[in-house]
């Protein structure tokens, strides 16, 4: 990529994308163009179609989704599967219609199946049957890596895939209802020591065991892709260490002052037992993550307005 390049960030208004736009910048890359998903609606074919047209992007990242927690990802299932592909098979296409150099495609570690081997290696994709609870979004995940592998196939386009663990940091969601485990966390236990609670739920048995990145190592790990990768397939991007929900609800009750007790709610699914990323061919360019779990949660802790969430 030239620092001239102009470079669109689909998503940049969340987690990831607002991650990947600080990097960018750090380095130099500021002809970047973000619409917000009021200005532009990804799902509609004929809007993307007039935006790539007039504003012909050299570098596209896809980091706009409709994402959630088991339960957000359990209760709208035909929304997470439409509105998942229709902004996938929109912002694919009208790249290749437009002659886009470079696409990279941000999927999740959901795309593996639920039983599946751990480490999760790539070649498991496919493997056996999903986790029930988030199917609908990994099916749609990994039509959108074999959207990129189909386009490079045919059409000898450059798009590129990687699949992310479990992700925090600035910008996450904190939605009671619809937000993933860690920010769920430390919203119930923020909330739990403001109000004097004698005790936290945690969902589950508190056994499955989760592997947390960073969005900040998370967007390094992506400019590196986009400089260096140009492979079919796609890339894990995770630490290569993983914590069980109880020590994550541990670590987030010492990191938040908490000093109640843990109630381990077993009605509430536990979903996959344990998801970790093998990450060789990621540390294979020469990738590394920075930030440690404990350093990183308390800054994003720290960080947040916790009287406007």
């Amino acid at each position: 990529m030239n620092k001239s390049d102009k470079i669109y960030v689909a998503g940049h208004a969340g987690m990831v994308g607002s991650a990947i736009v600080r990097i960018l910048e750090r380095e130099g890359y500021h002809n970047l163009v973000m619409r917000k998903s009021k200005e532009l609606d990804l799902r509609n074919q004929t809007a993307v179609t007039g935006f790539f047209k007039s504003e012909k992007p050299d570098y596209v990242v896809l980091a706009a989704a409709k994402v959630g927690g088991i339960h957000a990802n359990n209760v709208y299932r035909a929304e997470f599967l439409y509105d998942n592909l229709m902004i996938q098979n929109n912002v694919m296409h009208q790249s290749y219609k437009n002659d886009v150099k470079k696409l990279l495609f941000l999927g999740s570690s959901c795309i593996y199946p639920k039983m599946a081997p751990q480490p999760l290696k790539e070649e498991y994709l496919l493997s056996g049957p999903l986790e029930s609870t988030n199917e609908p979004y990994a099916i749609a995940k990994i039509a959108g890596i074999k959207m990129c592998d189909a386009y490079r196939s045919q059409y000898g386009c450059n798009f590129i895939s990687a699949m992310p663990t479990n992700l925090y940091g600035p910008n996450d969601n904190y939605d009671p209802e619809n937000s993933h485990v860690l920010p769920a966390l430390l919203r119930k236990f923020h909330q739990a020591r403001k109000d004097g609670l004698p005790f936290v739920e945690i969902w589950g048995s508190g056994s499955p065991r989760r592997e947390f990145l960073h969005v900040d190592d998370m967007a390094a790990a992506c400019f590196l892709l986009l400089k260096q990768f140009d492979q079919a397939g796609f890339l894990n991007v995770g630490c290569g260490e993983d914590v069980s929900i109880k020590d994550l609800a541990l670590l987030i009750r010492e990191i938040t002052g908490y000093e109640g007790d843990l109630k381990y709610d077993s009605t509430k699914p536990d979903g996959t037992p344990r998801k970790l990323m093998d990450v060789e061919k990621l540390f294979g360019l020469g990738w590394r993550p920075k930030i440690l779990l404990k350093d990183g949660i308390r800054a994003v802790y720290d960080q947040v307005d916790w009287h406007n969430v």
